[in-house]
């Protein structure tokens, strides 16, 4: 039911706003000359995915996890889209292919190794990430790798559709801030 729900809404999501999606593109351009950011994730089963998001950083930025990034690094553009959690829209294309669900643990990067292990006991490569949470409502983030497993497991345990329909309408709300920049 999930993953129809998620298909769903990420096609439509997609299709109402592809003009919108092109118009940040377009201000992406001038702010970055490269507003699009794809990275390898960890996702299901721990296999690798490439998500999409919009940049908010600068092209020569470390990969790293955004709470290793400095302040610095974030454009105004991109301070904008990751206070509005625009630069996450992308993300409905990985949810479309089946990479992501709209709920779920937010995928990590290879490199984050107490990250893998906290989820590893716990087992939330069990399910697809997604692009928003428990985890995300309430600010946890991959900084503190053992609550955020713990949340994402709790998330997990009770995830029903009302809350499926909670995290996705907390979020859209502007219920937690994002990952955040040291």
């Amino acid at each position: 039911m999930i993953r129809i729900l998620d298909f769903l809404f990420a096609l439509f999501g997609l299709l109402f706003a592809m003009p919108f999606l092109v118009l940040l593109y377009i201000i992406g351009l001038f702010d970055t000359g490269s507003p699009i950011f794809m990275q390898e994730r960890v996702g299901r089963n721990k296999k690798p995915f490439t998500l999409v998001k919009f940049r908010t950083m600068k092209v020569d930025t470390a990969s790293v996890a955004s709470h290793l990034a400095s302040t610095s690094s974030i454009t105004p553009f991109g301070g904008f889209l990751r206070k509005t959690k625009l630069d996450e829209l992308p993300q409905l294309w990985n949810v479309l292919k089946g990479e992501m669900s709209l709920v779920g643990p937010r995928p990590g990067l290879f490199n984050q190794e107490e990250l893998t292990k906290a989820r590893d006991e716990k087992r939330i490569y069990d399910v697809r990430p997604g692009i928003t949470g428990l985890s995300q409502v309430n600010e946890i983030d991959m900084s503190t790798p053992e609550l955020l497993a713990k949340t994402d497991r709790q998330m997990l345990d009770n995830l029903n559709l009302a809350n499926y329909f909670k995290y996705i309408v907390m979020t859209v709300s502007g219920k937690g801030s994002g990952d955040r920049v040291k």
